[in-house]
């Protein structure tokens, strides 16, 4: 029964027709898609080429774009309106796939006490990444943008782990939890909408399950460290959910 779970992976490109191209390669390299009843949806936030699609035919592909730029949760909200997979897995385009498998997702996902799955995510250079946190309180959220620490809340472990919240490179819902808490609060446009989901699922006695079992590679940009408007988007989402408003 668990093999047959249909599966919607949404994935949104802000003009990175590249990496949305490997990640493309890496589900039909690895026949993690069954065309029968998973699906794949993919959001252009912003104009750009879509020619890189002609290679990917065989993939059931369904296209959304945007006319004016959305945030990640709206993005993935959308997404979820348009699809009909039992399981809603967002994956970033700037992840990649080299050996991936959704049996342990599936399995976990079937347990009716969890609410979310997520993956080890390591970086590009073989680091595993930091994706894995508590809840943010002023004083971490200060150590990590205003002093860069970014030391590690949870230790390196070999077996799924239930922790606060995870970042949302790559999580995966079922499709009536997703809908039960009414998907991303797209108050947040960018940052933190993750962490305000993982809450809302732990409000609801449902748990957020870390998967060290199953990684995948994430070439990471950290954006609001180099781009003022991003740093403020941080801020403000840093804001709103430090404070509840």
């Amino acid at each position: 029964m668990i093999a047959q779970e249909s599966i919607c992976f949404s994935i949104v490109s802000h003009g990175q027709g590249e990496l949305v191209a490997a990640l493309l390669a890496d589900l039909l390299r690895l026949n993690v898609i069954n065309p029968s009843h998973d699906e794949i949806v993919l959001t252009f936030n912003i104009p750009e080429d879509e020619s890189f699609l002609n290679a990917f035919s065989s993939l059931p592909i369904r296209v959304l774009r945007n006319h004016q730029p959305k945030g990640f949760g709206a993005n993935h909200n959308a997404a979820f309106k348009i699809s009909c997979a039992r399981i809603f897995a967002i994956v970033n385009p700037d992840v990649r796939l080299v050996d991936f498998e959704t049996a342990p997702m599936l399995g976990i996902l079937a347990n009716r006490k969890v609410g979310l799955w997520a993956p080890r995510v390591i970086s590009s250079d073989g680091k595993l990444e930091d994706s894995v946190r508590r809840f943010p309180t002023l004083l971490r959220f200060l150590r990590r943008v205003l002093l860069r620490q970014r030391n590690a809340d949870y230790f390196a472990q070999s077996h799924p782990l239930v922790v606060d919240w995870v970042a949302g490179m790559f999580m995966a819902l079922r499709r009536d939890t997703y809908s039960a808490i009414g998907g991303f609060d797209e108050r947040y446009f960018m940052y933190l909408e993750d962490a305000d989901l993982c809450k809302r699922l732990g409000k609801n006695n449902l748990q957020v399950v870390f998967d060290p079992r199953i990684y995948v590679v994430h070439d990471a940009q950290r954006a609001s460290r180099r781009n003022w408007q991003h740093m403020r988007w941080h801020c403000r989402s840093a804001i709103r959910f430090l404070f509840e408003i």
